[in-house]
């Protein structure tokens, strides 16, 4: 009797998970799988007037000369002032916001990149690649990769048309899944980027792909309506731009 008690509890269980996983149609899938953050720059274009707000509200525009980083992310920037050519030598800490343009080469490179793969074509926009569009920064005090001191950094605003809730920043040191294809043509699949910084509410972390499942209920799991149309057993890490606008767009609604 004991056993069959078990086996009846653990079907019950396996039924009750299985009922709670959602699936979702191809058109659904392929509207999810769409890419909504914005390109990930590296450069800065010395050509065009970048703009520091610093903490006390004080602005300066000039012209980007150079920069201190630590794994990708920025540490300082010297500006030269467009009024008086004098350069500056900014501290992250100092600043709190930051708006620059990407070089013409890093977009190129870009936009080359976009063409090499077939997937973009379904899940990117080219535009992205090749904005004219200014670039935000942000100051963050952030662990890097969850494991070194934290320290204050200028870090590139991905989704700054849905940040409200949850902002997501360029790691310029993630990796992407891999790609195939053959010689001189194309490749297919692969792509996706695999780790971003994340920020909901006072906390600031690195995300990987492989932790994106334990921390769904971190980022999304105090809106239930959410929860119950989008649950963390039936989406993929490559749905994750669509889910945090999604999010936020459940949350405005």
């Amino acid at each position: 009797m004991k056993l069959k008690t078990l086996l009846l509890a653990l079907s019950l269980v396996s039924t009750v998970s299985f009922a709670q996983k959602v699936k979702y149609s191809k058109e659904e899938k392929k509207e999810m799988n769409k890419y909504l953050f914005n390109e990930g720059f590296n450069t800065a274009s010395q050509k065009k007037v970048s703009t520091i707000i610093l903490k006390d509200n004080n602005e300066h525009q000039g012209y980007i000369r150079s920069w201190q980083k630590q794994k990708g992310q920025i540490l300082s920037v010297t500006m030269e002032d467009i009024d008086t050519g004098k350069p500056t030598k900014f501290n992250s800490s100092d600043i709190a916001e930051m708006y620059l343009y990407a070089t013409e080469g890093e977009k190129s490179m870009k936009a080359a990149k976009f063409i090499s793969n077939m997937r973009n074509y379904s899940t990117k926009k080219y535009g992205k690649s090749t904005s004219d569009d200014v670039i935000p920064f942000e100051n963050q005090t952030v662990s890097l990769k969850n494991k070194k001191e934290s320290k204050s950094f200028l870090m590139q605003v991905v989704n700054p048309e849905f940040n409200e809730l949850i902002s997501i920043y360029h790691d310029p040191f993630a990796k992407e899944t891999a790609s195939f294809g053959f010689a001189g043509a194309p490749a297919f699949g692969g792509g996706v980027i695999k780790s971003y910084y994340v920020r909901k509410g006072d906390k600031v972390m690195w995300l990987h792909k492989d932790d994106f499942e334990d921390n769904y209920d971190f980022l999304f799991g105090d809106n239930p309506e959410f929860m119950k149309k989008y649950p963390k057993d039936s989406v993929e890490w490559e749905y994750f731009s669509f889910l945090v606008y999604q999010y936020t767009d459940m949350n405005h609604g």
